[in-house]
């Protein structure tokens, strides 16, 4: 769990597709400029923006020198202003002015005035804010709900955030309540009633009132989706089922979770997806690859750092593998 919680959009940690009124629209590059594209790929936004982020609640965050906002027409909805730009959620996004972190609404008006030293994006009522070397949670109106008192905090998800007090995770409640001690070496978000945590080094899975369901025997374990969670055995990833039995055997470099039925995964340094039995649907081909969203993945050809989308060629695949958008347009 990362101690900055304020997720970028422009990092390209979120990639994929959104809806925005009747169409689905998807960032695009040609020429080094950025645009939208809908799912046949017809580009609906010229390519225009030093850079374009996915739509969420109608917007979506794009630079021209600094970061404003943009509606699904492509008119600046809010006009370029902040050094860093979040994604709306709740109504809200978080932005960066010089050091200080805020939130603004749709309008372009700030909400909650910048003052934080750095801010998550809302989910379920409350949002991560960090005031000096301290996190804590706000409520939609800006009032601290819960004080500043945590190492680290992510996300509520499943009414219950982890946090993180001394050297140890626990999980607090919206209150701010302690519901699972901190006693974890680390801890990861609530996901079908489950969070992966990690003990002497080992990572298994806990419900919510701290009861250890899987043990502690992987190497490394992502979330439940749709039944199935991630987890690594040494060099090699599979998935599980809520009991820890395996779904599907380890057998990949690296996994990712379930989406819309099809799981990223890494075999022989290229990146393909597999249904849930753990069949190729989508061969290995790409050098980078995020999860399903609205029926398309982005995908990346060529060099680039490794792990993300930096200096590589990007495209969209469909469920079926076929490009929606070439990496090579």
């Amino acid at each position: 769990m990362n101690t900055s919680k304020f997720l970028f959009l422009s990092t390209l940690a979120v990639l994929g597709a959104a809806t925005v009124g009747a169409a689905t629209l998807f960032p695009v590059v040609m020429g080094g400029r950025w645009g939208y594209a809908d799912k046949s790929g017809k580009i609906i936004v010229n390519p225009q923006f030093d850079r374009a982020e996915v739509f969420s609640e109608k917007l979506a965050a794009v630079r021209l020198g600094k970061w404003g906002y943009a509606d699904g027409t492509g008119n600046l909805a809010i006009n370029p202003q902040f050094d860093k730009a979040g994604a709306f959620s709740d109504g809200l996004a978080a932005v960066a002015a010089g050091s200080r972190y805020g939130y603004v609404g749709a309008d372009g008006k700030y909400a909650i005035n910048p003052q934080f030293d750095d801010a998550s994006a809302f989910a379920e009522g409350r949002a991560a804010v960090k005031m000096g070397h301290q996190w804590g949670f706000i409520e939609k109106s800006g009032k601290i709900v819960i004080n500043p008192q945590f190492d680290e905090a992510a996300d509520f998800s499943g009414g219950l955030a982890a946090v993180k007090m001394g050297k140890s995770y626990g999980f607090v409640d919206a209150a701010g309540k302690v519901v699972v001690n901190p006693q974890f070496e680390n801890a990861g978000a609530f996901a079908e009633g489950l969070a992966a945590i990690r003990m002497d080094k080992h990572w298994g899975f806990t419900d919510k009132t701290g009861k250890i369901i899987i043990n502690p025997q992987f190497d490394d374990a992502g979330i439940f989706a749709k039944g199935l969670a991630p987890v690594r055995l040494g060099k090699v990833w599979g998935f599980v089922d809520p009991s820890g039995k395996f779904a599907v055997n380890p057998q990949f470099d690296d996994a990712g979770p379930f989406a819309e039925g099809l799981a990223r995964v890494k075999l022989g340094g290229h990146w393909g997806y597999v249904d849930m039995q753990g069949k190729f649907v989508i061969n290995p081909q790409f050098d980078a690859a995020m999860d399903f969203s609205n029926g398309l993945a982005r995908v990346g050809l060529g060099g680039g750092i490794s792990g993300n989308f930096i200096g590589r060629k990007v495209g969209y695949v469909d469920a079926a593998g076929k490009y929606v958008w070439n990496p090579n347009k």
